[in-house]
């Protein structure tokens, strides 16, 4: 199968909000977990590219995950991630050094994995020492060397933490004597040392440090010079707010500032407290060291959940920090007084009043990465987001750059524009976001987060080109336009041509204590935001005001401008059903809206159909289930109304006049042994002949025909025609809109993740499976498919087909023409 006919166009997925996650490797790649795939990604591409690949090797969440320091000319890549499903997976890079293969798992732990650090043993030898901590309250040490990981050592730290974050660095000028930091789930860091002796590494607990007041969350070590008989640096990230750098020094004698007795705080003002300038010491391979107390770093107002150190290439050593308060900081030490202090400050400083961890928020930076160089900095947001900055040395500031998003749980919708130029995806995370390729660069990101709900939402479709009606578990849909500035920027970025923006209203926001988007006006620049009074229901959070620069760009936006200002406003709200919305469908026409809800008798399985002139329901409501509905489908004509639900039926009806003139459905056709468990999905052809497909939970495809039945007085009938077996439950199906050659072009995806591609008979009397590819395979459920709207003009030869993921992935896969030709039965 060659490059030029299958091809990944977009892949998007937010990262999972752990402190140990991800890692930059100094070959310029960033790799983080992303429900139980890690995601890798190039920050420094030009022109800026998302997600290029998704690696499955877990079953369950991951939650750590390091690069091992690379050894000098040895082409191969290594990073080691650890995972919910307390597993612990090696994996090694192949040889274009684009993909990673699996190289081992390790299944010792017996708890979820929270934290991984990896050392070096030697420089000129690819030798290591990993270090895992568990929810299992045990640290384990690792030895990797040949391609091999092989347990060393088990440390119990039981009953008194589960650790959370570790740090592994040698002790001394050789590398015969190893340091590691353990810290978790009390107020305490642990050391324990080691020193090599005949190969064989066993580390020993040699001093436990006191003096934060909550939850260690992050663990860092680091040469404060590159000298040979530097100090070790170690600094710890507490949920006290408060920074502690630690000194380690060598020999018998104490280091300058704790042998004076110096306040190490800084002259930082701690109420009623005065940090400890106790000395603990080590004695390893046959060596005397210190541990002091060095520094307190103050600053932040909230948890501090990262702290990392970059040694530039002059021998300056900077501290990052992320914190939940939604800001990164970076420390330097003060030249002549040797104070640390906060020399830069980026985020969104103070904006979430009230939204503290305190309160039962998840708010904040989760963990900051260095790059490489220290020229870039990443960040990973609440929102499962990226956001990187830049240093600009000719201006001297640290500049935004275009970074990537993606949900965070189950992707459980997707709709595109009836154009096909953008594509909506909806999620349990309670967002829907907009996807677009940016004609700049000819790469796909989000450009728009139209809806941030309170409720997780189920289902969505597009009414036309600025306007889309979704549900969610809630009783009601909310129907949303599109805001003048999204339109315009669209454009811009997109090429995509609205509705008449002159109609639209500038722009959304959502109320401090509301779920429906209101439309507001854009400021100009110059206007002065007014004070919020926090008595309004109706109130405005200042931060949420939009300016009219801020779309004004020529890049996708950044994540602060996608979370706060992309908003689409509501305009209608459609009532009706007595419980949570479980499946939508709006008429290729844009002029009906079908819709069911969770049900678990009669009275409430019915089908309600809304007209979007005046926003009214055409009544009587259509009754043909017993059980939930899990799908609605209008035939391409709008004709026909298809639903399939849990009670193993489906039902078709047929466009109709009411006595008025007024249209209605009246049931055609149901089949209640449609399949023999419950039916999932279901999709039309784009024949003229009526055809459709069902997918069901009996590992079945089931393809059924409108033919003649026998009698002059019979009407049509739907029967089956063919069938097709899947590997597991079928979920999802969906037709192209495009034929090739004399046949329909069918997608299928199942509980087990496999998307597979179809070839149907123009009649459906005969469906070929054709080989797949690797990458249609996703770890979780693929929960919904839609191939994109063919182009007006029909000038493009290929298919795009999006793939909604239960790993919380969104996937879009491109197929040219030759893909279906060449494939031979097998």
């Amino acid at each position: 199968m060659s490059s030029k006919d299958f091809w990944v166009e977009h892949l998007a997925v937010g990262a999972n909000r752990q402190t140990a996650v991800a890692d930059w490797s100094r070959t310029g790649l960033l790799a983080y977990g992303a429900d139980c795939n890690i995601a890798l990604w190039r920050p420094a591409a030009n022109p800026p590219r998302g997600v290029f690949k998704l690696l499955n090797g877990h079953k369950e969440t991951v939650k750590a995950l390091t690069f091992l320091p690379e050894v000098e000319h040895d082409p191969s890549t290594y990073f080691i991630s650890g995972s919910d499903d307390k597993a612990i997976v090696v994996w090694k890079s192949a040889e274009d050094g684009q993909d990673f293969k699996l190289l081992q798992t390790a299944t010792e732990h017996a708890g979820p994995v929270n934290c991984v650090a990896a050392l070096r043993v030697a420089a000129d030898q690819p030798k290591w020492i990993v270090a895992t901590g568990a929810a299992d309250a045990t640290v384990k040490v690792w030895s990797f060397e040949n391609d091999n990981l092989q347990l060393v050592q088990s440390v119990n730290t039981a009953p008194k933490y589960f650790p959370l974050s570790l740090s592994l660095s040698t002790l001394g000028a050789d590398h015969g004597a190893y340091i590691l930091a353990s810290a978790g789930t009390r107020d305490v860091i642990q050391i324990l040392t080691a020193e090599a002796r005949a190969g064989e590494i066993q580390f020993s607990l040699q001093a436990t440090l006191g003096g934060h007041e909550g939850w260690l969350r992050c663990l860092s070590f680091s040469r404060e010079t590159n000298g040979p008989d530097s100090d070790l640096l170690l600094a710890s990230a507490s949920q006290d707010k408060y920074i502690r750098i630690w000194r380690v020094h060598q020999g018998k004698e104490l280091p300058a500032l704790a042998a004076k007795g110096s306040d190490p705080s800084g002259s930082a003002f701690m109420p009623g407290k005065s940090p400890s300038n106790k000395a603990h010491w080590l004695r390893v391979a046959e060596q005397d060291f210190s541990v002091t107390f060095e520094a307190l770093l103050l600053g932040h107002e909230d948890w501090i959940y990262s702290a990392k150190w970059h040694s530039q290439a002059d021998g300056k050593l900077r501290l990052l920090s992320a914190s939940a308060d939604n800001s990164l900081a970076i420390w330097e030490a003060d030249p002549g007084s040797g104070i640390w202090v906060s020399m830069v400050r980026l985020g969104e400083i103070s904006r979430e009043k009230g939204a503290t961890t305190a309160t039962g928020s998840t708010g904040g930076f989760w963990t900051g990465l260095w790059s490489p160089d220290g020229r870039s900095i990443a960040c990973l947001g609440r929102t499962g987001s990226w956001r990187r900055w830049e240093y600009d040395v000719s201006g001297d500031a640290w500049r935004p750059c275009v970074a990537i998003s993606g949900h965070t749980k189950a992707v459980t919708g997707i709709s595109w524009s009836k154009d096909g130029g953008f594509l909506l995806s909806t999620s349990s995370d309670q967002t829907t976001r907009l996807h677009m390729k940016w004609k700049g660069s000819g790469t796909w990101h989000e450009m728009s987060r139209p809806q941030i709900h309170g409720y997780d939402l189920n289902c969505i479709d597009s009414l036309g080109s600025s306007q889309f009606v979704s549900g969610a578990d809630e009783k009601l849909m909310r129907v949303f336009g599109e805001p003048r500035a999204v339109a315009t920027m669209l454009s811009r970025l997109g090429g995509i041509d609205g509705a008449n923006v002159a109609d639209m209203p500038d722009a959304a926001n959502m109320p401090v204590l509301g779920l429906s988007n209101k439309a507001i006006d854009a400021l100009d620049d110059d206007q002065e935001i007014q004070p919020v009074d926090d008595r309004d229901r109706d109130a405005i959070d200042p931060a949420s005001i939009v300016k009219k620069s801020y779309l004004d760009i020529g890049h996708p936006p950044l994540e602060e401008t996608l979370s706060r200002h992309t908003l689409w406003p509501e305009t209608e709200k459609l009532y009706g059903h007595g419980y949570e919305i479980s499946c939508l469908a709006a008429s290729h026409d844009g002029k009906l809206i079908a819709s069911a809800c969770r049900a678990s008798s009669i009275n409430h399985a019915v089908i309600r159909i809304f007209e979007t002139e005046k926003w009214t329901e055409l009544r009587p409501p259509l009754a043909a289930h017993s059980l939930t509905a899990t799908r609605l489908r209008f035939s391409s004509d709008d004709r026909y109304l298809l639903s399939v639900g849990r009670d193993r039926q489906w039902a078709v009806f047929e466009r109709g006049a009411g006595e008025d003139g007024s249209i209605q459905y009246q049931l055609l056709q149901s089949n209640a042994k449609g399949h023999s468990r419950m039916i999932l999905d279901a999709a039309w052809a784009p024949s003229p002949a009526p055809l459709f497909a069902t997918a069901g939970r009996d590992k079945q495809v089931r393809i059924w025909s409108l033919s003649k039945q026998d009698g002059a007085e019979a009407k049509p009938q739907f029967v089956q025609v063919a069938a097709l077996a899947s590997d597991g439950p079928a979920t999802s199906v969906d037709f192209s809109t495009r034929t090739v050659g004399n046949k329909h072009i069918l997608a299928v995806g199942t509980e087990s993740g496999r998307v597979s591609l179809c070839a149907v008979a123009e009649d459906g009397t005969s469906v070929l499976e054709l080989p797949t590819s690797p990458e249609l395979v996703l770890p979780k459920a693929a929960l919904q498919l839609a191939w994109r709207p063919a182009n007006k003009d029909g000038t493009e030869a290929k298919h795009e087909l999006a793939v909604a993921g239960e790993d919380s992935s969104l996937r879009l896969y491109g197929f040219g023409e030759g893909y279906f030709k060449e494939q031979k039965q097998p």
